[in-house]
């Protein structure tokens, strides 16, 4: 009730306060034309598509891909009457990235034209019209480029600079804008403020990284008089073309305003506030462009007498506000304070647990939960990349409340990885918990950050960093591995089955030390717990123990199999269950049969490695992976194994087949058969966990 009174009462006085500068805006679409391949997504403008690379030409050599969007009435830059040319500012934010490795695109630029139909589709123009004479009789265009090409006949000096042309693509001045600290094609958002003052005769450009706040320094700074090449009424919007290269140029934010001179003494243009949102959000306000705009009204005056009308009871409303929301926050305070109590006994008996973070925290570290932060997704949870001060930088586990079918599932994988991870797991090579947030609907784990991210992707992706994957490496991951499941099945206070080891859960620091992560699936089992029952087996196919995936018991034994094919995977670089739905067991066994086991080693370490260990580690992972989960080692004698501390058991001649008891209800057994032959419903089939 509290919260819905609140609610009012801020709405009513955000309506006092903003409604003499607000005005309802337009929609996108009914703003901005269209030209070539641009097209509208929500508020922001797309304006190149993807072209074929030089190296995968198509049957027929493309035109460029050239896209333009314009704000859809032309602006008054000049009175004709007084012949005074007004003044502008805009900001907007863009993005530049290719696809497919092909080199960038020409670029884009901001466009101030005469003529929406000139427009070149040369290599390296972005779209802008060939060299026009200044004439007033001729079309003209002033333009801000940001190019991301370098081609020397248009006298570019390098490939990712901004530069200021005027009716000619040669730009009249350009910047190197790596060296301002501003990369065009990191693929990440940029912000643009450009402003001309026509008092000075003076046009500046920023680029920052922040919507909100502009750099102190412009990166470019050029007088210029543009009095005498504007005609009256010109056009404004954007340009950006593909030539030999591939890029995604989007443009959203953007607000451009107009203005008559004024004395600069007397008033500063930093100081005018009013702007004209063309591309923004439906809650940002929408102002008219100027003095000689296309929506100048009398609102400033209605908006004034609302000022003055309605200050009286803005104050009242400030001050019960004011009050109402100190008594709120008190008392949300206090219910949070209560509630973290009561998960902190709820989990670990009242022991102390990871920092309790606030949302703010996690939203400040995340920038709102931003896409752009994304650095890895699963089944019951995101995570982001982030910085807390408290904590340095961090992954931030976000687990997916907004469940289509029951919002209550993502709590479970919480509880249940908050309660391992909370009071003993404190190990080299376990990922550790910095904090958690447990406020609203949002449940968060933070952990420590691990710059190589996860092993999977370096093993198999074929990363920049893959050739850092070394043989000595790759042997020091499987060892720290080990290390880490000795400790959860024998050393912790409580023995704790991960029930899903795999490449995807290795996590590799900046040394590319192993740490094992995500422990939504895990048990956990006090030693004098005996008996245990079947469950639903959970994991992934490939790495799933026979006996598991057929009782649903898990055990220590089945984390030790799922480790011997993280051995097999990181010697062989093999996928567990590969494209032609090969099972990388079958594959080393049948090796091992020939007597060729150390064919089994990663090609990609083109032969730097001892034979002598990459045979032990092979069989140390096929003895783990062992069909029969008795004939299997513990993890610490497997680690003594990788050692070389002590001798290995003699592996059969060939695969062995082992029996399993069926769980399945009575009269159902013959689905299990598979392949007929002597194999029988309860064997364990070769090929049978094809899924990845």
């Amino acid at each position: 009730m509290y919260q819905s009174s609140l609610n009012l009462l801020f709405a009513l006085s955000i309506f006092f306060l903003f409604t003499p500068s607000f005005c309802t805006p337009f929609s996108p679409s009914e703003n901005v034309t269209l030209f070539g391949d641009a097209f509208l997504n929500a508020t922001t403008i797309t304006l190149t598509k993807q072209t074929h690379c030089a190296s995968q030409p198509p049957p027929e050599p493309p035109s460029p891909s050239v896209g333009r969007s314009f704000y859809v009435n032309p602006v008054r830059f000049l009175d004709a009457s007084s012949n005074v040319t007004v003044s502008f500012s805009c900001s907007f934010s863009f993005t530049v990235f290719n696809t497919n490795s092909c080199p960038f695109g020409d670029g884009f630029a901001f466009l101030i034209t005469s003529n929406v139909e000139s427009v070149s589709y040369y290599d390296g123009y972005m779209g802008l019209p060939v060299e026009i004479e200044d004439n007033p009789d001729h079309d003209c265009y002033f333009a801000v480029e940001f190019d991301t090409s370098f081609d020397p006949n248009l006298e570019d000096i390098n490939g990712n600079h901004v530069g200021i042309d005027v009716n000619n693509v040669k730009s009249l001045a350009s910047v190197d804008v790596v060296s301002k600290g501003v990369d065009l094609k990191n693929g990440r958002e940029w912000t643009a403020w450009i402003e001309y003052k026509d008092s000075e005769k003076m046009i500046r450009v920023w680029v920052g990284n922040s919507r909100e706040i502009r750099p102190i320094s412009p990166v470019l700074v050029e007088r210029i008089d543009l009095s005498n090449r504007f005609k009256e009424f010109m056009h404004v919007g954007f340009t950006a073309s593909n030539g030999k290269g591939s890029s995604i140029h989007t443009v959203s934010q953007w607000k451009f305003k107009t203005f008559l001179g004024f004395d600069p003494a007397t008033r500063s243009m930093d100081t005018v506030q009013e702007g004209d949102c063309l591309m923004c959000s439906p809650n940002d306000p929408d102002i008219e462009i100027g003095p000689f705009g296309y929506r100048q009204s009398n609102r400033r005056i209605l908006n004034w007498a609302l000022v003055f009308g309605g200050f009286a009871l803005v104050i009242i409303l400030i001050t019960v506000i004011v009050v109402f929301v100190s008594v709120c926050v008190v008392r949300k305070k206090r219910l949070r304070t209560i509630q973290s109590e009561r998960h902190m006994r709820r989990f670990q008996g009242g022991r102390m647990v990871p920092k309790m973070l606030s949302l703010t925290e996690i939203k400040s570290a995340t920038n709102g939960f931003n896409n752009d932060k994304i650095i890895g997704e699963g089944a019951s949870a995101v995570v982001y990349e982030g910085a807390i001060p408290s904590c340095g930088s961090v992954a931030v586990k976000r687990f997916n409340h907004e469940s289509k079918f029951d919002p209550s599932v993502s709590r479970i994988p919480f509880n249940t990885e908050f309660a391992t991870m909370v009071g003993c797991l404190r190990h080299k090579n376990l990922v550790q918990l910095q904090g958690w947030c447990c406020e609203r609907n949002e449940l968060v784990l933070v952990y420590e950050y691990m710059e190589n991210g996860s092993l999977d992707k370096i093993l198999h992706n074929r990363t920049n960093l893959t050739k850092f994957l070394t043989w000595e490496r790759r042997l020091n991951i499987i060892r720290g591995v080990a290390s880490a499941l000795i400790y959860l099945h024998e050393e912790c206070e409580s023995q704790i089955i991960h029930r899903d080891v795999k490449t995807c859960n290795i996590l590799l620091d900046s040394e590319f030390n192993a740490k094992i992560g995500d422990f939504g699936l895990a048990e956990v089992y006090r030693h004098s717990f005996r008996t245990r029952d079947a469950t639903v087996p959970a994991g992934t196919m490939g790495y799933l123990a026979p006996e598991y995936a057929f009782s649903g018991v898990p055990t220590v034994k089945t984390d030790v199999y799922s480790f011997g094919v993280v051995v097999l995977e990181v010697s062989s670089g093999r996928r567990p269950v590969d494209e032609e739905r090969l099972v990388i067991t079958d594959y080393v066994w049948d090796l091992w049969e020939k007597g060729g086991i150390s064919e089994a080693a990663d090609p990609n370490l083109m032969g730097r490695f001892s034979r002598e260990e990459m045979e032990r580690t092979l069989m140390v992972g096929l003895l783990c992976a062992h069909p029969n989960c008795e004939k299997r080692p513990t993890m610490r004698e497997a680690a003594r194994m990788l050692r070389g501390e002590c001798s290995l058991p003699v592996l059969p001649l060939r695969k062995p087949m082992v029996r399993i008891q069926s769980v399945l209800p009575e009269g159902c057994e013959e689905i299990m058969s598979y392949g007929g032959g002597n194999e029988t419903p309860w064997s364990t089939p070769r090929t049978h966990f094809s899924k990845y």
